[in-house]
């Protein structure tokens, strides 16, 4: 079969490690379902492991992706959750140490095939396009998480969203606004910022710009570059959502005076369970909500997508396109 894969590891050129080629098709294990893809959409996951962020030298080959949508041999259309907890566990995957993603320890979604528990599955709504169900199971379900899980915030209330135009930035706005929160937006590039209004957001500021009133909660996936002004741009009692730390994980105030007098909250977020990645599609069908794609391609042109993430260029997701 066809698929995408780091077939070496490369932090400083993670591009030269990927390798789009012919796999084995994947053994079936009791308890696990094939599922022939449809789609699949890439996340910044996918260029880390090629630098060999959370992936071994020694589990190569592996084939790359996280997100996922397609048909089992009995003809079900399905949606992948890729969070596949160890053995015996129970409860909140997302809290089980062991777990691991799709790519990580198995073989991932940028294939023709993939196998997976026969829980991960949710059933993909009749109607629903294959590019958003291939969407969902990864940036679309960390900002369902963030935002409807750890957040605490109710219709109505202001939430900031760190950054402009990456699959997480643009899920939050879009749940976000159909949800009834005023959702606002920080950016390095004014057309980025426009961009998500045009998609739902209330207001855009730049990175860093003072704020005309406070937040309820920030959603934080940058970090330390914009640390201090996520804490300096919530009400007293506010919340941050802290999902990742692009830009690093040392911001030069840790800002602790203002987080226990403000009595802030901050809540990491990793993920999400299968019971709300359950709830996503429903909302997102429900909703009619179309996830933002920055572009389709064929499994075939993978690379040029990844170059796209890699660079920071996309707006939205990238989606691989596989079968009829």
């Amino acid at each position: 079969m066809l698929a995408a894969y780091a077939a070496r590891i490369s932090p400083d050129d993670p591009l030269s490690a990927l390798e789009i080629g012919e796999r084995p098709d994947p053994q079936v294990p009791d308890g696990w379902t094939r599922v022939r893809l449809r789609a699949a959409a890439l996340n910044h996951h996918d260029v880390w492991s090629l630098r060999g962020v959370g992936l071994s030298a020694d589990r190569l080959p592996m084939i790359l992706g996280c997100d996922g949508a397609g048909v089992t041999d009995d003809g079900r259309e399905v949606i992948l959750h890729s969070v596949i907890a160890s053995p015996g566990w129970s409860g909140d995957e997302t809290l089980d140490p062991r777990r691991s993603l799709l790519s990580e320890l198995y073989d991932g979604t940028c294939a023709e095939q993939v196998v997976l528990p026969s829980s991960n599955l949710v059933p993909k709504p009749e109607g629903m396009s294959w590019a958003t169900a291939g969407s969902l199971s990864t940036a679309w379900l960390t900002a369902y998480r963030m935002l409807f899980s750890n957040a605490g915030v109710s219709p109505g209330d202001t939430v900031l969203v760190q950054g402009a135009g990456g699959g997480v930035a643009t899920a939050l706005v879009q749940l976000g606004s159909a949800a009834g929160l005023r959702m606002w937006v920080t950016s390095r590039d004014a057309e980025r910022g426009q961009r998500a209004v045009a998609l739902g957001a209330d207001r855009a500021f730049a990175s860093g710009e003072r704020l005309p009133e406070r937040v309820s909660a920030v959603m934080e996936s940058v970090g330390a570059a914009t640390w201090s002004h996520s804490v300096n741009s919530l009400n007293p009692g506010g919340t941050i959502v802290i999902c990742g730390a692009t830009s690093g994980d040392a911001p030069a105030r840790a800002e602790l005076t203002k987080i226990f007098f403000k009595q802030l909250r901050v809540v990491g977020s990793t993920m999400g369970t299968i019971g709300e990645l359950r709830r996503l599609v429903d909302l997102v069908d429900r909703q009619g909500i179309s996830p933002v794609i920055d572009a389709e391609l064929a499994l075939a042109e993978a690379r040029d997508g990844f170059a796209r993430v890699a660079a920071g260029e996309s707006f939205g997701k990238i989606v691989l396109t596989m079968g009829a």
